[in-house]
């Protein structure tokens, strides 16, 4: 609930009063009151609108987040600074863009100038793109009368790119008269449905299935870049050719208008005069200044860094560095000695006299909190307004329970639609949900704000998910012509592409296969099931058409599949048939813990908790691995599962591979369980023979409920009373003997294995059935994706990385893998980077100093840790956004991809350089791997990458030990296919009956045209949806799918949805042959009742049964579609019973 009616209690405040009749008044604000006392100043002022200038982006932020609360909705933005370097080749982020372009619009605009603007120093200091304050967003309403392609030219001009599909930010895709947009600062993308040149619909849709979701009135979009190409801007960057030739290639390709990656550094060059946001106020502004001694001192370093930058990059862009560059940033002066008046706000005040807010913060909460319930008794008794603002509502209902154990009756006052207001201002005690950083007690106001960081001490970020990028249904996300495929009987063929053909007097669309001896396959669209993207090797041997080495092929495999079956089986049936414990349904407190889980889950992470809980309550122990990327959420889906397990009685082990990891996650634990009845304990080399004894006493007698340890868990002595769940944190790095020991251990026990990048058995084991699988493909809300440099060692370029990164007050992992010389490798460094602090971290140090090192570099008293791969495993450390690998030819694709996602947790722009020495020979798979990591730069390409290192180190066989070429054979799709087929015979299950087995022989032109669904990969996915189609429900799905996305359906993709439907009705009724010979259809197999065969003569005269063959022929109606008549007549003759 909005916190906006309490700042008005502050009007008769002095301090305040002082501030608002004296144009350049100064006054003291206590940090915890800023937020409330700028409110107040914003509310009770004639000032619109009041720009707070903060010293950095950070306290920018989390004063935005607090005036947020304080104020009425929408009346709050936050101006932010580019996250990039001035000179650095590479383009902001477009949400960022947007967000400035979106302030500057609003500011011009009098109806929706907002109340207050927040900017840190470098943001204010950035002067302006070209033009940027004369922008106007394109304005969409319902019912409008538009130009498409006047739009479209608008939003390319804008920086917006044409895709075929939108999924990101800033692009935007035309399908006959749909236009998919995502506005620059929308959460979802919208769809603009025309008829004619009138708005139809407009809609948001999700990124994932790209269906319609929301019908809006009006929808605004904003630039998606800041410089925009306009006529004054091509002539000046064509100007710059013949005075600047050193950049020749950029002014070349401004001057044509062209838009490309890192066209933003140029900006400096293109603008005349500093034109500053300060400069596109209105005339009823005001700025007020927080903290103006460390704004200036801020500003400085920024101008001096700026300076740095410029002559450092002048050599290497033979450029005379004596010359000064055009700044990104304007002058301290131009800023702070403007001729305006400004308020100042400052934490103390400046003199005896200095007016000042008297309020103060909340000490922390020590012991049982008693000593804070009194306080608040006593405020209460003196008629103050006592308000505890609670993150969640799980939260503010266990505050408002805690409160009253302690005989504090708080009203809980949760905004919900039709509720009645509460009145806020009246004296009384009220529990309600506004996500504040700090809260203060204002005794002038008779106000008390409470936050939940006061009382947990926990300060975090509040962050929301990002829009899910669309998920690809894996068999055909990445097929493109000249891949390898597996057709079901002919074997490995290469896809050439999809054709359309008329046979028979019928069009369709055909996959084309090749074989070996340039033999074509013609595949029709409707059976695209029979084929399997081949994944297990470099290059397959292919196979020939109608010749038998397929089958030979596939029988050798079926074989070898039989006894890796039985054993699977038997593992499967022991797990199965275990005793486990079935957990009871989710208590309130875990409703409550999940509640104050300071983010937003993603829909990957939320499935993967559901299912998690599922398999926990089921009797038969649990058996899950959660693939997930690095930082993408796998650790809050393992404590949730571990305080489900504890609600029941049971203990929980967590097994981490390094000592480092296990002691951030039992932090990360012991603060989510903070407030609950839990002992949380970690047990590794860190402890002393004391300590430990005590933790190991503490598991055997029950006392400890979590431990979270290394392989000292795994060692004879360590005895648990009720072990109920075990959780594995970074799988691949346990080794065969700790698996083992963990196979003795889990016994009866829940597992729950959690990884980024699998070992080719995990997951090909989840792949096949055996154990159940969880992806997590969601990034959270401001990861960018990490720019990965792969090359030959260059020591200028690691140098200049090094010295970015020192400016935007970040810190660097330097990977040197031997320890013998990392002494050296960090002493050259100093030499290099004389004014980096450099520390050293490795494996082989003890305890004590690698703690220190490690926590000191965390606390930021040193800018470069020269360390092994120790730092792999699962450390998050928000503020490192640079890593530099020496020798990256010598790690696994996995650990790569570990260690890259290390940087970039805090959603600042992170940079990978792997290096390989220049001279050496590489291996072929070093080559390969280093190619792959460097392809996969996207977020949640840890799957992918697993899927890749299967491909390039083949599995060998799931259960033995030997490399056998079975998957290179097959195909891996068609290998975990045959295995779960054996598996499931073993079992005595049923077959599954597959969709594909209906032998549709429909002659009609059926097919996706071109101009309907432009892109391959689309047609390629719906063909793939029509094949496996079981039901009428399902047709028509996918039907509404296509009206949404493409707009009205034409009669070529009628006809293919009419067989779609026959499909579904010959799969009701069991039927796997329907012939259309001449003007009449052979159905079959079918078993008629007495009173369907009567039926059958009463809808059809000349209609035949044939027992025997269990086969119905029926003249079909002239002129009707043949798939249309059939579905109805099916229809007709066994109506469905549902």
């Amino acid at each position: 609930m909005s916190l906006a009616s309490l700042p008005r209690l502050l009007r008769n405040d002095p301090a305040l009063t002082q501030a608002l009749g004296d144009p350049s008044g100064f006054v003291a604000v206590p940090e915890s009151a800023r937020a409330l006392a700028i409110a107040a100043l914003a509310q009770l002022g004639d000032r619109r609108p009041l720009v707070v200038a903060c010293p950095t982006g950070t306290d920018a932020g989390q004063l935005y987040d607090d005036l947020v609360q304080y104020m009425p909705p929408d009346e709050v933005m936050l101006f932010p600074a580019w996250e990039t370097l001035p000179f650095e080749r590479v383009s902001p982020s477009v949400e960022t863009m947007g967000h400035r372009m979106e302030v500057l619009g609003r500011l011009r605009s009098p109806d929706r100038c907002p109340a207050i603007v927040v900017a840190g120093v470098r943001a204010l200091l950035q002067r302006l793109g070209p033009g940027a304050t004369a922008v106007d967003p394109v304005r969409i309403t319902k019912g409008a009368i538009l130009d498409p392609d006047a739009l479209l030219a608008q939003l390319i001009q804008f920086g917006y790119r044409r895709e075929e599909l939108v999924e990101h930010r800033g692009e935007v895709a035309q399908r006959g008269a749909i236009i998919d947009i995502f506005p620059s600062t929308a959460d979802a993308p919208i769809r603009i449905d025309l008829w004619g040149d009138e708005v139809d619909r407009l809609t948001e849709f999700a990124v994932n299935d790209q269906r319609s979701t929301l019908d809006l009135a009006e929808a605004l979009v904003f630039p998606a870049r800041e410089l925009i190409p306009t006529d004054d801007v091509r002539a000046r960057a064509a100007g710059l050719v013949a005075t600047e030739p050193w950049g020749r290639e950029q002014w070349e390709r401004l001057a044509e208008g062209t838009l490309f990656d890192g066209m933003e550094s140029w900006l400096p060059w293109l603008v005349d005069g500093d034109q500053l946001l300060t400069d596109a106020l209105p005339a009823t502004a005001k700025v007020a200044l927080v903290e103006p001694r460390r704004m200036r001192d801020r500003a400085n370093d920024l101008l001096a860094e700026e300076d740095d930058l410029a002559r450092a990059l002048a050599g290497t862009w033979a450029r005379d560095p004596s010359k000064t560059f055009p700044r990104l940033h304007a002058e301290t002066d131009r800023l702070l000695a403007g001729g305006q008046s400004m308020w100042t706000i400052s934490n103390a005040p400046e003199t005896p006299d200095s007016p000042m807010l008297n309020a103060s913060g909340w000490g922390p909460v020590v012991g049982d909190g008693e000593g804070l319930a009194s306080r608040l008794r006593d405020l209460l008794a003196d008629g103050y307004r006592v308000i505890v603002a609670a993150d969640g509502e799980g939260s503010a209902q266990r505050m408002s329970s805690l409160l009253l154990d302690r005989g504090l009756s708080f009203a809980t006052v949760i905004q919900a639609a039709g509720a009645p207001a509460i009145d806020l201002t009246r004296p009384g005690g009220y529990v309600t949900t506004a996500a504040l950083h700090r809260g203060c007690s204002v005794p002038a106001a008779k106000l008390a704000v409470v936050a939940e960081a006061d009382l947990t001490g926990r300060r975090r970020a509040h962050r929301t998910a990002r829009p899910r990028k669309r998920q690809g249904t894996g068999l055909f996300e990445d097929l493109k012509p000249g891949n390898y495929v597996v057709h079901y009987q002919h074997g490995v063929g290469q896809y050439q592409g999809m054709v359309k053909r008329t046979i028979g007097g019928t069009e369709r669309d055909y996959l084309l296969l090749q074989y070996k001896g340039g033999d074509k396959l013609y595949v029709p669209s409707d059976q695209i099931d029979a084929l399997r993207q081949y994944v297990g090797g470099e290059t397959p041997v292919m196979h020939r058409l109608g010749g038998s080495d397929f089958a030979k092929a596939k029988g050798k495999v079926r074989s070898a599949v039989r006894e890796i079956a039985q054993e699977l089986v038997v593992l499967y049936q022991k797990r199965v048939n275990a005793t486990g414990h079935a957990f009871g349904m989710d208590t309130p407190w875990q409703h409550e813990m999940e509640q104050a889980f300071p983010f937003v889950e993603t829909p990957d992470q939320r499935k993967a908790i559901d299912d998690i809980k599922v398999d926990m309550e089921r009797a038969f122990p649990m058996d899950r691995l959660v693939c997930g990327d690095v930082g993408f959420g796998k650790t809050e889906v393992a404590i949730r599962a571990a305080f489900k397990a504890i609600q029941d009685g049971k203990q929980v082990a967590v097994l981490a591979p390094t000592t480092l990891l296990a002691t951030q996650h039992g932090n990360t634990f012991a603060d989510r369980f903070a407030g609950y009845p839990i002992r949380v304990e970690v047990l590794s080399r860190f402890l002393t023979a004391k300590e430990a004894k005590k933790v190991i006493e503490g598991l055997k007698s029950g006392e400890v409920d979590c431990v979270i340890g290394t392989h000292r868990l795994l060692q004879d002595g360590v005895v648990f009373k009720d072990l109920g769940l075990l959780v594995v944190d970074e799988e691949q790095r346990f080794g065969v003997q700790a698996k083992e020991t963990m196979k003795k251990l889990k016994h009866n026990v829940d597992v729950l294995t959690l990884t980024a990048t699998p070992i080719p058995r995990t997951l090909e084991m989840s792949l096949v059935g055996i154990r159940d699988l969880s992806l997590l493909q969601t990034p959270p809300a401001d990861r960018q994706p990490i720019l990965t440099f792969v090359g030959g060692y260059d020591e200028r370029v690691a140098v200049e990385a090094i010295r970015r990164e020192l400016l935007r007050e970040g810190q660097v992992f330097w990977v040197h893998n031997r320890v013998q010389s990392i002494d050296m490798a960090a002493g050259r460094l100093r030499e290099l980077v004389p004014e980096a602090r450099i520390a050293i971290a490795h494996g082989q140090m003890d305890e004590g100093s690698l703690e220190q090192v490690v926590v000191d570099f965390w606390e930021g008293r040193f800018d470069v840790l020269v360390c092994t791969t120790i730092i792999e495993s699962g450390i998050d450390m928000p503020t490192v956004n640079t890593l530099v690998v020496e020798r990256a030819d010598l790690l696994g694709l996995g650990q790569m991809h570990q260690l890259r996602g290390r940087v970039g947790r805090s959603g600042s722009r992170a940079y990978a350089y792997l290096f390989h020495p220049p001279e050496a020979r590489l291996s072929e798979e070093a080559y390969e791997r280093l190619k792959t990591i460097g392809e996969a730069t996207e977020l949640g390409s840890g799957f992918k990458i697993a899927m890749r290192d299967l491909e390039i180190r083949g599995a060998g066989n799931l259960l033995g030990e030997s490399q056998s070429g079975h998957i290179a054979a097959v195909g891996y799709d068609l290998y975990c296919q045959m295995v779960t087929e054996a598996v499931g015979e073993m079992k005595g299950e049923a077959p599954p009956k597959a969709a594909s087995e209906v032998k549709l022989d429909v002659p009609t032109d059926a097919f996706l045209p071109v101009d309907y669904v432009a892109k391959e990969e689309l047609r390629l996915e719906a063909y793939r949806r029509l094949a496996a189609v079981t039901t009428a429900a399902e047709v028509a799905d996918i039907r509404s799918e296509w009206e949404d996305r493409y707009g009205p359906v034409p009669i070529a993709a009628e006809a293919l949805l009419a067989v779609g439907s026959l499909r579904a009705e010959c799969n009701r009724l069991g039927l796997r042959d329907v012939q259309i010979v001449g003007n009449q259809a052979r159905l079959g197999p079918i078993d008629l009742k007495f009173s369907e065969e009567m039926r059958l003569r009463r809808l059809s005269r000349d209609a035949i049964y044939k027992e025997e063959q269990q086969q119905v022929v029926v003249p079909l109606k002239r002129g009707s579609d043949p798939a249309v008549f059939l579905s109805a007549f099916l229809q007709q003759l066994v109506p469905p019973t549902d």
